[in-house]
């Protein structure tokens, strides 16, 4: 995480300042100490989407009323703080191989025939992880390209989350700001991906993941630690995923 990295422009920027630096205050004995303040929106940089984050007609999952549970304080029910730690098994479907590519086109709309095809053999059994290869994280330098608000970002449609959904994952994953195909010019108009997850089938999304040194290694299946930063009444928080590798 740092200061202009790219997220999206939906959400509060994250923000870094020395507060204290080495000589602002000197101890006795000589030492001094230096500290920071931190500033950041819940689905800035890598980050868990609670069940409270998204609402279709006034309601967030399991039929309960978003404007009942929400304050300024955050909200009483389905926050971050109610996501239990992973520790699991995941399933790396590498989408962008299917195509012999390492990073998949802008705007390229993910299919479940893609997903057939990159799970191969390979069975997804309910509760797993299971991640989506596109290469995006590749692009995370050029910041207007992997916002993708003029050409598009590569992600799931609604057949591909309905793909998904159907296999009762824990949690689903990608490398892009949003789990989602967003088409050139669109932005994020519409999240039809994150309402079926979210709200129809309580199913969380990790997003902005740096899976690129991962791809390259060509593992598949892996031990996967997700422990979002337990903010009471959140709707997302910043989180560092590990991969234990065989």
């Amino acid at each position: 995480m740092r200061q202009g990295m790219p997220q999206s422009p939906n959400h509060p920027p994250f923000r870094m300042v020395i507060e204290r630096r080495h000589g602002d205050l000197v101890r006795a004995d000589g030492g001094s100490a230096a500290n920071e303040v931190i500033i950041t929106g819940g689905h800035v940089g890598t980050h868990v989407d609670a069940l409270a984050h998204v609402s279709q007609d006034g309601l967030v999952h399991s039929g309960r009323p978003a404007a009942a549970a929400q304050s300024h304080e955050g909200f009483a029910e389905l926050g971050i703080e109610t996501f239990d730690p992973y520790v699991g098994r995941a399933v790396l479907l590498d989408v962008a191989a299917v195509h012999s590519t390492a990073v998949l086109p802008a705007g390229y709309e993910i299919t479940p025939d893609d997903l057939e095809r990159a799970a191969g053999n390979t069975r997804i059994a309910p509760g797993d992880a299971v991640l989506i290869g596109t290469g995006w994280s590749r692009r995370w330098g050029d910041g207007a390209a992997f916002v993708g608000l003029a050409d598009g970002v590569p992600g799931p449609g609604v057949a591909a989350a309905r793909w998904l959904a159907e296999r009762a994952p824990r949690v689903v994953g990608g490398e892009t700001i949003a789990f989602e195909h967003l088409a050139p010019g669109r932005g994020h108009a519409t999240l039809p991906v994150h309402r079926i997850l979210l709200v129809e089938h309580g199913i969380n999304i990790v997003e902005t993941m740096n899976l690129a040194a991962l791809l390259d290694t060509g593992v598949r299946e892996f031990l996967f630690v997700l422990n979002p930063l337990p903010i009471v009444g959140a709707t997302g928080a910043p989180v560092r995923p590990l991969a234990v590798l065989p």
